[in-house]
């Protein structure tokens, strides 16, 4: 999902039976976006959740729209058996002028490209990588081991949810990939920045990176979100300017 005016992108994976896990990725996305908006029109919207005083007030509000959506997630599974225990995963970035919050639950991930180099801005939430953190396996081992599905964080399977994050500065010319798992098991950062550094436009990089997580033999729902940060920063600082020249 992007809504670019609320400088909002989302990917969410779902997990469940039958279609549980589309329902619980398509709530979170719908809570994340209803939040964030709700907060654009009312400053004093109180924030879910604990603030963090370590980052800025757009990154709280960001993880405040991350526990809304876990809480619309784990009500919904509680409602009905068919959707028992479903849950997603999610990774979100808001960009508020030269500065990017991210906020992440489970193995879904944020890329940073930048001066042809390519950047995870996330850790994944699951047991592989918790092991390579560990020195217990290697990244090679981790790509082959038949435990490389399972999340130690997800959306909505708790009544509560630890949200990991961060911020980072931007600037006009970096691109960012959010995208599920469904691509970063098959397809490599290399191959990755390969694609991100062509001259197609961004839908086109999106439906490429899509076909080459299939054609390494994905077993797994891919979903990618690609944004060119120029425009949005540049249309940033114009509004910033036009706020300055009408005071």
């Amino acid at each position: 999902m992007a809504d670019p005016p609320l400088g909002l992108y989302v990917v969410c994976d779902g997990m469940g039976g039958g279609n549980a896990g589309e329902v619980a990725s398509a709530l979170a996305v719908e809570a994340i976006q209803a939040h964030l908006a709700e907060a654009a029109r009312y400053a004093d919207l109180p924030l879910i959740g604990p603030c963090d005083a370590t980052v800025s007030a757009s990154a709280n509000r960001l993880a405040s729209a991350i526990r809304a959506a876990n809480d619309v997630v784990h009500r919904e599974s509680c409602s009905r058996p068919d959707y028992a225990g479903m849950g997603t995963t999610v990774v979100a970035a808001l960009l508020r002028e030269e500065v990017l919050a991210i906020a992440h639950v489970g193995d879904s991930r944020l890329y940073l490209v930048r001066n042809g180099t390519i950047q995870a801005l996330t850790t994944d939430h699951s047991w592989v990588a918790e092991q390579i953190l560990q020195g217990v396996i290697t990244e090679e081992e981790a790509e082959r081991s038949p435990r490389r599905n399972i999340v130690t964080k997800a959306l909505g399977v708790e009544s509560s949810v630890d949200v990991e994050l961060t911020e980072v500065p931007v600037r006009a010319g970096d691109m960012l990939l959010l995208c599920s798992d469904g691509l970063t098991r098959g397809v490599s950062p290399k191959n990755i920045l390969h694609v991100l550094s062509g001259s197609e436009d961004l839908p086109t990089m999106s439906d490429r990176l899509i076909v080459m997580a299939n054609e390494a033999g994905g077993d797994d729902n891919t979903t990618v979100v690609v944004v060119a940060l120029r425009d949005e920063i540049e249309a940033g600082l114009w509004e910033r300017l036009k706020k300055r020249f009408v005071a």
